[in-house]
């Protein structure tokens, strides 16, 4: 599933030294709609090793986009900008959306100037400015220091959200109360119950069936989850469920499926799953991982892996 890879690479950009939360720019042009959100911090990227690693090794085309269109506006990802955070979510026959959204200190006033020397000539969508970028995207200003960018239907329909014209994530509770569980981390991710349905499917694989974990799809909530490069390999996942009957069987069939790999995985799949722990608490199942550098960078050459991230 293509959503569920952006959100594996877009946390494996970063190491997590520093948390920063959305500012209200960014969020107030959230739909209500929305699948996933992911929220990374692009200034301790050269400080792993480990995160570098995976970087070369994962990014995809649309991540090389993305980053491509911004350096084509002077600003490179890299320098330039504190978080990126993307934004997925449902539009009626559209189907799944995405934008982007940059913040960091780059200059408002710089950005603008050398679009109109490049000749990128803005448009009105309602009252606001609309640029051109390369790779087929359009960008706007949320404030002097929040760049919006993606196509101009998800755009456009970000805008109407900011303007009051659709409704926003917070008005979503599910979503808006994970938010509020994860936002002060350095690295963060929700996800909406379709998404976490189709998440937990493909994670156990065919496990999934024997564990009829297909009964248990409707009483799920959502999830979320962070990840923490400063000491070795940290993941912590939450998935909500509707009641702790829901929460106690899922996590049952977590740690089947753990056991089950330690005793017939290769060396360093076993090891991952020697470090894994799956259990419940009241209505959630809560999921960590932990791992050195060493042992994630030779998890990271296995065929589970390959599998998982494509």
């Amino acid at each position: 599933m293509k959503l569920i890879r952006m959100c594996l690479v877009s946390i494996l950009l970063v190491s997590m030294a520093y948390a920063m939360p959305l500012n209200s720019s960014s969020r107030s042009c959230i739909p209500a709609e929305t699948v996933q959100v992911i929220s990374v911090d692009y200034r301790a990227l050269k400080d792993s090793s480990t995160a570098m690693a995976l970087k070369n090794q994962l990014m995809p085309d649309n991540i090389k986009q993305f980053e491509a269109a911004l350096k084509g506006i002077g600003i490179d990802p890299e320098k330039d900008v504190d978080t990126l955070t993307f934004a997925s979510f449902r539009l009626g026959k559209q189907g799944v959306r995405s934008v982007g959204i940059a913040a960091g200190p780059f200059n408002m006033k710089d950005v603008l100037k050398k679009m109109k020397l490049q000749k990128f000539v803005p448009k009105k969508y309602g009252t606001t400015d609309v640029y051109p970028m390369d790779g087929g995207f359009i960008m706007s200003f949320l404030d002097d220091s929040t760049l919006l960018f993606g196509d101009s239907t998800a755009v456009h329909a970000a805008l109407d959200v900011r303007d009051g014209k659709t409704l926003s994530l917070d008005t979503n509770g599910d979503m808006a109360d994970m938010m509020t569980n994860v936002d002060s981390a350095p690295v963060w991710s929700i996800l909406d119950q379709q998404g976490t349905q189709n998440m937990i499917q493909s994670a156990l694989g065919e496990a999934a069936k024997i564990a009829d974990v297909e009964k248990l799809k409707k009483n799920l909530v959502g999830s979320r989850y962070t990840m923490n490069f400063t000491s070795g390999v940290n993941f912590d996942a939450t998935i909500a469920t509707a009641d702790s009957v829901t929460a106690g069987m899922l996590a049952s069939a977590f740690k089947g499926y753990v056991l089950y790999k330690k005793n017939t995985a290769a060396s360093a799949e076993k090891v991952a799953m020697e470090n894994t722990a799956a259990d419940s608490d009241g209505n959630n199942v809560v999921i960590h991982f932990k791992s050195n550098d060493q042992q994630f960078q030779a998890l990271m050459r296995t065929d589970l892996f390959t599998a998982l991230s494509h």
